[in-house]
């Protein structure tokens, strides 16, 4: 079966949106207009959710193998980024002052300014990471922010193979449910969970419709039908909470609030109108980056953390516009030279692990 490479060029296209969202309102909040900021959520992590639920099927086996193989992945990441941070830390501390060191992580600002650094190993951190539990990294503080996505994507991909497993039938009413869920969170707050049932009743509503799209084209006529839909329900959004709603749409993100479910959609049926009618031919570097979505995601936690120190110099010296198209383009070359370097260290990791698996394995 070939590759469908409009997935790969979706994921691509996906994973720059990510990198241009953290440009905004990581770096970005030195300097660029809250506009600008908001409108960047508008292709935003549900496409991830989506084109997962396109691409899943039922096989249990296959996903739990693909589930654990991205589990062993992401503790070879966090592995390198533990020890880069401590030996960073002990390379600060052991050529320069402590003063100089605290002054170089408040860059990030004061919410991410570390306190605590010293050449003892927290080793608890990286136990913290290995569990999905993500303590702040000092030395990228963009990383462990943006990986709330990955905790939420385990969870989801169980239930969502378990349902498209025992459940085949029943598919819609699971819709129907996580739909409702997150309408009674919504409609009565007092019950919106803080944990991540929020996060997966939407997201796993997301994961199920894109099932269903699986193979399927939406018919030309109902085009305009869909977009009118979403521009009705943004213009109810801004009528019934006001347009003050408009600077609160990354609020209510975390978890996906009534608000930010709106704002999701004009991105959400652009990928399934485009699904199965723009056919991509040829690899390109959208699909690249697509193919290893993970290592890009990865690397732009790393990019991302990196640009702050190449935003605070300038940020006064050049218009918001400029440096914002430059801190982006930027972004995105560190992204790109940083994934290539994390799969070489995931492939070194995979080896060892295999060498000590022969080392290890009963005779």
């Amino acid at each position: 079966m070939n590759r469908d490479l409009y997935i790969d060029f979706a994921k691509g296209l996906a994973t720059l949106s990510i990198i241009f969202i953290h440009t905004a309102f990581w770096s970005g909040q030195f300097y660029i207009p809250a506009e600008v900021r908001v409108f960047s959520l508008v292709f935003d992590v549900a496409l991830f959710y989506a084109l997962s639920g396109i691409t899943s099927g039922a096989n249990i086996e296959k996903t739990f193998y693909r589930l654990l193989k991205l589990q062993i992945t992401y503790m070879i990441f966090v592995t390198f980024l533990f020890f880069f941070d401590y030996f960073f830390k002990v390379f600060g501390l052991t050529f320069f002052s402590l003063e100089s060191l605290q002054n170089f992580y408040a860059t990030f600002g004061s919410k991410y300014a570390t306190t605590g650094i010293s050449t003892e190993p927290q080793w608890q951190n990286l136990g913290n990471w290995y569990l999905h539990q993500y303590t702040n990294a000092d030395t990228f503080p963009v990383v462990m922010g943006s990986f709330w996505y990955l905790k939420v994507y385990f969870i989801l991909t169980v239930f969502g193979v378990l349902i498209l497993k025992f459940f085949p039938k029943h598919i819609n009413w699971f819709i129907g449910l996580c739909i409702a869920l997150t309408l009674i969170f919504n409609i009565f707050p007092w019950f919106y969970p803080t944990g991540q049932v929020g996060y997966v009743a939407f997201y796993l509503a997301v994961f199920l419709i894109a099932n269903r799209m699986r193979g399927k084209k939406i018919q030309a006529g109902m085009i305009s039908v869909l977009y009118g839909t979403v521009g009705v329900a943004l213009i109810w959004m801004f009528w019934y909470y006001g347009s003050e709603i408009f600077y609160t749409i990354n609020r209510n993100k975390f978890p996906p609030k009534i608000p930010y479910i709106i704002w999701t959609l004009f991105s959400l049926v652009t990928l399934f109108i485009f699904y199965n009618r723009l056919k991509i031919t040829k690899e390109n570097f959208i699909t690249y980056i697509g193919k290893n979505a993970i290592f890009f995601y990865f690397a732009q936690g790393i990019s991302s953390s990196i640009v702050y120190f190449i935003v605070v110099p300038l940020k006064e010296n050049m218009p918001w516009w400029i440096l914002m198209i430059l801190i982006y383009i930027i972004n995105i070359i560190l992204a790109s030279v940083i994934a290539e370097g994390l799969k070489k260290i995931d492939a070194s990791g995979w080896k060892i692990l295999e060498l000590l698996r022969r080392k290890t394995a009963a005779e």
